[in-house]
């Protein structure tokens, strides 16, 4: 269930479903039963409020309000407007209640030990204001505890984004497949437990519907991520280069070094400037250290066709040295990933670092901004991060890994990913630079770029989760023989 779906393609979705026969009626009473299945399974029986907006998400609310009351539950419905004026599949169930249905006013949640929010889901197309807003507001302020239908009210469906206010659920269950704001924050941190219910929609829908993004974990990209195979050896499993900086600043490009020979590359040499050689030298047994002096000697270096891969950025410093070295790597064929100061290194300039990778011959290139780098390479990209990450894809010719919480991998076939499995303890130094690495190793490997960066981002954020809190960037490589293993079980 990696798919994800945009608020027009659920709709869509609802549409397929209804014309092969399935009743709108019928979906509706299987969303409100799976919600109201959650509930019991959650929570104690308690005093519920049912909050019903004045669309198809109101409609649920009323079938949620029926099921609990039939199982012995304290209900009250407060409905945003008049029963009478609903139409379609929510007034055919909201007839089916035959309790009070009272007015939706800023007390409506004053005695409710439960709150379900069945206001405006993913379809909200204005800011949360008036008592809706007010509601949001004060659930948040007292902890009443908040299960959302579809997403919290108030959030974006498509973008993550809070729109004016919106309440903060425990739990939020949502229907065959997750939308954009389930995985995108703030949305995400809105939504609490996300359960994604059966509602009956048949899987023959996906096919109708041109989905390009999907949720990051291994069923994206395990078919396309390397094996071992008999027969194999070092050189088969290709060779990549990390490119360090001078004697002051020779750590991140031997993080990035390690963490693509643990992802699997057969070789990898960093690449030192002759001020590093003492320091590098000092640390490296299974990385071979290689001078090079200027972007002369670094396209001398990637004369060898056998380098494939090359890591530029960590650690390099700021200023025309890098972006010569990056020309460099372009020029060469190698797969690049450009990481902290070679993509500070164009920010006055970032036409001209677009044009090099679309100009140069160059082989994939993965750019892994966080996002003040990329808001130095894009100053002009407004949106989610979902719609500046693929822009920006467009615009450089290359694999976009927009780093974070919710890190985005968009390619420039329209096609992308969000990441949802990095926790805080990744906000380490270093922590970018093994990322950085493990794409490059992939690369060497000859994974393709879009799959390489899926697969790697996801990578480094289980093995932050398997380490926790007192992680440092070492110790991330350290878990990859393990998640490798797993994966190839």
């Amino acid at each position: 269930m990696s798919e994800i779906l945009t608020v027009d393609q659920m709709y869509a979705a609802d549409r397929w479903a209804i014309a092969r026969g399935t009743s709108g009626v019928t979906l509706m009473e299987a969303a409100g039963k799976a919600c109201a299945d959650v509930i019991e399974e959650r929570f104690e029986r308690c005093q519920v409020a049912v909050l019903c907006g004045p669309g198809n998400n109101g409609g649920d609310g009323f079938v949620i309000a029926r099921l609990l009351r039939q199982a012995g539950w304290g209900v009250s419905i407060f409905l945003m407007g008049d029963r009478e004026a609903l139409q379609g599949d929510a007034g055919h169930v909201a007839h089916r209640w035959n309790g009070p249905v009272y007015t939706l006013t800023p007390d409506a949640i004053d005695n409710a030990e439960l709150i379900v929010d069945a206001l405006f889901g993913a379809g909200l197309s204005k800011d949360l204001d008036g008592t809706p807003k007010a509601l949001a507001d004060a659930a948040t302020a007292r902890g009443t505890p908040v299960m959302a239908v579809d997403v919290p009210s108030g959030i974006d469906g498509d973008t993550g984004c809070v729109r004016g206010a919106a309440f903060r659920a425990a739990l939020t269950v949502t229907f065959f497949r997750k939308k954009p704001a389930h995985l995108l924050l703030p949305g995400r941190s809105h939504c609490g437990e996300i359960i994604v219910a059966d509602i009956g929609i048949d899987e023959g829908s996906l096919g109708e519907l041109d989905i390009a993004l999907m949720e990051n974990d291994p069923s994206v990209w395990q078919a396309e991520f390397p094996d071992l195979h008999e027969g194999g050896h070092k050189y088969s499993r290709g060779h990549a280069v990390s490119v360090s900086g001078g004697a002051t600043a020779t750590g991140a490009a031997r993080l990035g070094a390690r963490a693509a020979l643990r992802i699997g590359a057969g070789l990898v040499t960093v690449a030192s400037p002759p001020s590093a050689l003492q320091v590098n030298a000092m640390h490296l047994t299974a990385i071979m250290l290689q001078r090079f002096e200027g972007a002369e000697g670094l396209t001398a270096l990637l004369d060898d066709k056998r380098k494939n891969a090359i890591l530029i950025g960590p650690g390099n410093g700021v200023g025309a040295e890098t972006r010569e070295n990056v020309q460099a790597a372009l020029t060469s064929g190698a797969a690049t990933v450009l990481d902290a100061d070679a993509l500070t290194s164009f920010e006055a300039i970032p036409r001209d670092l677009f044009v090099a990778i679309e100009n140069y011959f160059a082989g994939p290139v993965v750019l892994t901004p966080h996002e003040g780098e990329f808001k130095r390479l894009f100053p002009d990209l407004d949106g989610s991060k979902l719609e500046r990450a693929s822009a920006a894809a467009k615009i450089a010719h290359a694999v976009i890994v927009l780093k974070g919480p919710d890190t985005v991998i968009a390619s420039p076939d329209g096609s992308a990913v969000i990441n949802s499995n990095a926790g805080p303890e990744l906000g380490t130094a270093g922590s970018g630079d093994v990322l950085a690495g493990m794409i490059t190793g992939l690369l060497a490997q000859g994974m393709p770029a879009f799959s390489a960066a899926a697969a790697a981002v996801w990578l480094h954020g289980e093995a932050g989760r398997r380490v926790g809190r007192g992680l440092i960037a070492e110790d991330l490589p350290e878990q990859l023989p393990t998640l490798l293993q797993e994966l190839s079980a």
